[in-house]
């Protein structure tokens, strides 16, 4: 179990650190609002991945068929979102106090990201993937290892959006508006992009 637990925390961070929309949106708000924004927002993110690994581990196959059933609607309103809190973050205008100018609240930056990710049900088919090939099937067997590994996964991913903030925190400091103004218009130019790429995705 205890094994379980660590190769969870291995692939939660492997399935976090690359590069996407998260990533930047989780960067932006680190240096725009605050390491608390930034890290919640990963915190939003890993949330959906603990729940979709937890569905692939447990073989919720009701769940994961129906989202496999709207993932055309479901990765049309993700990548409309994207769009959104792109083109939000593109205009937005940073002040001396950037955390009461962008009006974004803790919350918002915790399930902004969670919709995100779950909006994307082809990440059960990653877990699936993953679960099957270290032996974790559909059938309920060794579910304190399928435990653990859903858990080690959450506290992986949340360990990487904890050290990604922190570490971009430690730059905060150093910008003034300006910058702040450049950071927001390229970070909201990449997230469109994603939402962009999204939509292209459905035309295939």
């Amino acid at each position: 179990m205890l094994f379980a637990l660590w190769k969870g925390i291995v692939l939660g961070l492997s399935i976090a650190a690359p590069v996407g929309p998260i990533g930047i949106l989780c960067i932006r708000r680190t240096v725009a609002l605050s390491r608390l924004h930034g890290f919640l927002s990963g915190l939003g993110a890993a949330t959906a991945d603990a729940l979709y690994g937890f569905a692939a581990g447990f073989g919720l196959t009701l769940i994961m068929n129906m989202l496999l059933e709207q993932k055309l609607w479901l990765q049309a309103i993700g990548g409309l979102f994207l769009c959104y809190l792109g083109v939000r973050t593109f205009l937005s205008n940073p002040a001396s106090d950037p955390a009461n100018a962008a009006g974004d609240t803790l919350l918002g930056s915790y399930f902004s990201t969670f919709l995100l990710t779950i909006a994307n049900p082809m990440t059960v088919l990653s877990f699936l993937g993953i679960f099957a090939g270290i032996g974790i099937g559909s059938a309920g067997e060794n579910i304190n290892s399928a435990i653990a590994l859903v858990v080690g996964v959450f506290l992986g991913s949340a360990l990487w959006w904890f050290a990604l903030c922190f570490t971009v925190g430690l730059f905060r400091e150093r910008l003034n508006v300006p910058a702040l103004k450049w950071i927001n218009r390229i970070s909201g130019s990449i997230v469109v992009l994603f939402g962009v790429v999204s939509f292209i995705g459905l035309l295939r």
